[in-house]
């Protein structure tokens, strides 16, 4: 099943039913077997999974997903909101979405990049004709995207690499920019709050959650309680962030910061905060403790958090639910910031990205709400519409519908 629900989206936008029946399914899902020797000379053998769901605005855009139990329902369902989130922010890219089964942390750098290097051979071509353009995801990072560039030397075939070679200044923090971004606008217009009076709890530190976290103290709210997956820390007053970013760069889990009470994951997810940012794994809120959630907004930081059977529970108890399409999609629109420059070979920098970033999704942001008008209980549906909108349009100038 999609992600979308055509017949809620059709309250705000008018969806052919050709173009519904197109978008209902995936364009193309690929199975890889990856056959690979690792240094001990032990063959080790994984499933790899791509997905290109729909491209009629361009190419498939989406990142590497490194996971131990990625499978291509999930694989296609990230592609899914791929589709939704460029379309959304204005960026020219279809979705799309890859998964290599493999748990990284069990991997010297050495067992990964023989991996990373036999799955973009066997996509060597959709990479190289700029079909398919990867980005970093969970379990994969800057390095691996630098593996892709030396397997190319195509610099816009892959985004996310480090700047030393191509990379964009800022990309690492973009989608953790994005997410504060939302996470400010949510107070301002929907809590009527400004962000120096908000509390804030972050399932979740890392790369999201810990760029989330370092903008959102900086702005002056009060982030009052994290966590990693060895559980979690909380402090009413609020938590230095600074120091927590240092101790967790160290490699320690956020549990072992001094001075700070323990928590678990759950007792985090149902604190009674200002907003709650789930920024770790998906289908973290679901109907067993959607009714513990006490939260006046979650914003989306992670991809598909909120399962849809806990969203209208969610609506019952009166709590908004800020959408991931347009949440975390700073990373792409950064993204997009990066091709266009390996492409021209412009020089960015770091403030230049964050700004491109704020300008998208903030104007998304508004769009979204005027759309919903007194439906602030309807985000979801309210940012599927502006950019199914937008995707049929698109249909339509092609001669697809």
């Amino acid at each position: 099943m999609p992600v979308i629900n055509f017949s809620s989206v059709r309250k705000y936008v008018d969806v052919p039913d050709d173009a519904e029946r197109i978008l209902s399914r995936p364009e193309k899902q690929q199975i890889y077997n990856l056959n690979v020797h690792h240094d001990q000379g032990l063959l080790v053998q994984t499933d790899a999974y791509v997905v290109y769901y729909s491209t009629v605005r361009g190419p498939a855009k989406g990142g590497i997903r490194f996971w131990h139990d990625v499978n291509l329902e999930e694989t296609t369902t990230l592609a899914e909101l791929m589709v939704w989130k460029t379309a959304l922010t204005g960026i020219p890219f279809g979705g799309g979405k890859s998964g290599i089964r493999a748990d990284h942390h069990k991997l010297t750098r050495f067992q990964k990049t023989v991996i990373m290097k036999e799955f973009i051979h066997l996509l060597r071509n959709d990479v190289v004709e700029g079909t398919y353009i990867p980005a970093p995801d969970m379990g994969t990072n800057p390095i691996d995207m630098a593996v892709i560039f030396g397997e190319t030397h195509i610099t816009e075939c892959v985004t996310g690499k480090p700047v030393g070679v191509g990379g964009l200044p800022g990309r690492l923090q973009a989608t953790g920019r994005g997410v504060s971004t939302i996470a400010d606008m949510t107070a301002a217009h929907l809590l009527n709050k400004p962000v120096e009076d908000i509390s804030v709890a972050i399932q979740g530190f890392g790369n999201v959650g810990s760029w989330t976290a370092h903008f959102l103290y900086g702005k002056g709210a009060r982030v009052v309680a994290v966590s990693d997956i060895d559980g979690g820390i909380a402090d009413s007053k609020g938590l230095n962030v600074p120091e927590l970013m240092a101790h967790k760069t160290e490699g320690n889990p956020v549990v072992d910061l001094p001075g700070s009470a323990r928590i678990s994951n759950e007792e985090l997810l149902a604190m009674d905060v200002d907003i709650l940012i789930p920024a770790a794994a998906g289908e973290v809120i679901v109907p067993a403790n959607a009714a513990d959630i006490r939260a006046k907004a979650v914003v989306e930081g992670a991809n598909h958090p909120v399962v849809a059977e806990a969203d209208p529970i969610l609506r019952e108890n009166n709590i908004l639910v800020v959408p991931d399409i347009l949440t975390n999609a700073g990373g792409v629109v950064a993204s997009y910031v990066e091709w266009h420059k390996g492409k021209s070979g412009a020089l960015s920098g770091e403030q230049e990205t964050f700004e491109v970033v704020d300008k998208l999704l903030g104007d998304a942001f508004l769009h979204m709400k005027d759309l919903a008008g007194d439906s602030t209980d309807d985000l979801r549906n309210a940012a599927m519409a502006l950019a199914a909108g937008k995707v049929v349009q698109s249909m339509k100038e092609r001669g697809w519908i």
